[in-house]
This record gives C-alpha cells, sequence and structure tokens, in this order.
C-alpha cells in the first residue's frame, strides 16, 4: 500500500492551516503551523505571490488530499467514480472521502490521526458487521455495525485515544458506544459534517479541465 513517510508538519505549512496529521501534537504550542505560519523552505517566510486561479484549484486538492491521507492516483480514482455517479460531483467526492474506514476510526476518537487510524485498520482491530475489515479504503455504508475487537494491551491504548480525543465531537452520522467500543452508522455522510473548510467546487473544476 502506498503512503506517504515524509514529514508531515511541512504538509501543513504548505497549505497554511492545520491539516490534524499529528494528532495530539496538533493542539500543542509544538505545532509546526503554530511556530512558523509560513510555506516550508529556504524562501518560505518571503513568498507573498498571488496565486493565479489554477493555484487556488490545485492547493485545494492538494489540502484535501493531504488530510484524507491519499496519494494522486487514488484520489483521482475517486473523482471519477464521483463523477460518474448521481448527485453533484464535489459533495459526492468528499462523501467518499468521509466514508473511509481509516477516516471512520479517526472521527470516532479511537486514532488520535488519519494515519494511526489506518495503523489500527491494518492490525486487524477492526471488525465491520463482526467481520474482520483490514483495509483502510473500506468505504462504510448505511446500518453498518463497526467494533473494536483487540487484546487488554491495544485496548488500553485505544482507550487512551479516546481521552485524548474526548473534545472532539464525533459527527451525528455515526452513533458511538465509548464503553463498548461500538459505533454505528445512521447515515451517509454531508459536507456539512466536515470540520474543516472545503471548497469542492475548486477540486471539480480543476478536474475537469
Amino acid at each position: 500500500m502506498a503512503r506517504y513517510i515524509k514529514a508531515v508538519c511541512r504538509l501543513c505549512r504548505r497549505e497554511g492551516e492545520k491539516l490534524f496529521l499529528k494528532g495530539a501534537r496538533c493542539f500543542t504550542e509544538k505545532c509546526a503551523v503554530a511556530k512558523r505560519a509560513y510555506a516550508p523552505g529556504q524562501h518560505g517566510e518571503n513568498r507573498k505571490a498571488k496565486l493565479s486561479n489554477y493555484g487556488l484549484q490545485l492547493r485545494e486538492k492538494q489540502k484535501v488530499k493531504r488530510m484524507y491521507g491519499v496519494l494522486e492516483k487514488q484520489f483521482r480514482r475517486y473523482f471519477e467514480i464521483a463523477s460518474k455517479s448521481k448527485g453533484v460531483t464535489g459533495k459526492v467526492l468528499l462523501q467518499l472521502l468521509e466514508r473511509r474506514l481509516d477516516n471512520v476510526v479517526f472521527r470516532l476518537g479511537l486514532g488520535i490521526s488519519r494515519s494511526q487510524a489506518r495503523q489500527i485498520v491494518r492490525h486487524n482491530y477492526i471488525y465491520v458487521n463482526d467481520r474482520t475489515v483490514n483495509i483502510p479504503s473500506y468505504s462504510v455504508a448505511k446500518d453498518e455495525i463497526i467494533r473494536v475487537k483487540v487484546k487488554e494491551k491495544a485496548l488500553k491504548k485505544i482507550r487512551e485515544n479516546l481521552e485524548l480525543s474526548k473534545d472532539r465531537t464525533v459527527p451525528s452520522w455515526l452513533e458511538f458506544d465509548a464503553a463498548n467500543l461500538m459505533a454505528k452508522v445512521v447515515r451517509l455522510p454531508e459536507k456539512e459534517d466536515i470540520q474543516q473548510p472545503i471548497e469542492e467546487q475548486l477540486i471539480v473544476e480543476l478536474y475537469s479541465k
């Protein structure tokens, strides 16, 4: 499975906002965006160029792609699926990204970042409808039940993650029983369920050229 393995704080600085790629660290004074609120690189602090329309579209696509932790080939495939589906392409694209199993684990607070949530899925800790699913890109569906089944050592870590994530609101499209580490998909997600601002139309315009 291809993944980004370089310094992730550079990605947040490049987009000029927190993408919450390092979990709890993003909420402390150690956050790179808080310490150096300018683009990375030798000339990042002095780079004040105005973006063209294409530049704005590219930056929005890069932001969303990095936020969800997917690479270009997979992100383009999501767009192609969205463009062939019924409904507004941009909204369907965001819905596909939100329905990823690693994102659901992150939204529930079981992982403090999407990369850690992806690791939890890969380690066979997540069951969907009592069946082990270790594919982070698995797309959850309405009425599916998501459970955590782990040994005591791993359970302690997940409980710690829940404590660290207690201030994070679980989206309304998910019902979560924290005591039993069980969740249900009560409906499909909407754009309003995404906490960070995203201009999905810019992405549609970029890929439609």
